[in-house]
């Protein structure tokens, strides 16, 4: 049976990564956190100081060292998952901190970031049998994709699930900052000049305010069989 193209956008904290995550190992295809990529860049600039402390964002020098950043990924079998380098360090943790959460919107609207990122992105997925999730997946990197998801769901229900993650791994922050940065970060992607968060033509709408992770596999494998359907 021929292998698909997954394609999975929508807001931040919408559990996105881990939606795609367990589609990638029901159905035995490749897993590509193109979040985690941004991240990584944006991790990179912040450990260079091309973002001030004032939080000014010098776009030159990020795009002058593009060259110099190295992302991939190797699989965890201890988490079951695969983990991102960056230059060959695990940084899997620290691009899910607050403080690259408050610029990755901003360093992902460059253009030449993501004419980069897009251009890895489409090399991956030469071959099918994937699954990546992002902001612009199936408007501008897979308009193609076989399957194309919007996710989305409310954002004080987004808020509480960030809160809950960001305190279980021992970050001291409040519910309100975290509830005004989903709001911020859906207003920047929605609103960015290059490639903005849009439900892609024939995608079809998740909204998993209400819904278990069981519940969205079932919705999901739902989807996926009147696809495979079409092969015959």
């Amino acid at each position: 049976m021929r292998k698909i193209i997954v394609a999975i956008d929508g807001h931040s904290s919408t559990g996105k990564s881990t939606f795609a995550k367990a589609i990638a190992v029901k159905l035995g295809y490749v897993y590509v956190d193109t979040g985690a990529m941004y991240r990584s860049v944006t991790l990179y600039a912040l450990q260079q100081q091309f973002i001030s402390e004032q939080g000014e964002v010098s776009e030159k020098e990020i795009v002058a060292h593009l060259p110099a950043i190295n992302i991939t990924f190797r699989y965890n079998k201890e988490k079951g998952a695969s983990d991102t380098y960056l230059n060959g360090k695990n940084v899997e943790r620290e691009i899910r901190s607050f403080n690259v959460s408050q610029y990755v919107s901003r360093v992902s609207a460059i253009p030449e970031v993501r004419e980069r990122m897009v251009h890895l992105q489409q090399e991956m997925g030469v071959h099918k049998g994937i699954v990546m999730d992002g902001r612009d997946i199936g408007t501008v990197v897979f308009p193609q994709a076989e399957l194309k998801i919007y996710m989305t769901a409310d954002p004080q229900v987004r808020a509480e699930r960030r809160y809950k993650e960001m305190k279980e791994k021992g970050s001291d922050v409040s519910f309100e900052e975290i509830l005004e940065n989903v709001k911020h970060r859906d207003y920047e992607d929605e609103h960015r000049a290059v490639a903005p968060l849009r439900k892609a033509p024939g995608a079809l709408l998740l909204d998993n305010s209400r819904l278990t992770p069981e519940q969205q596999m079932e919705w999901f494998l739902q989807q996926f069989a009147k696809i495979r359907m079409d092969d015959y």
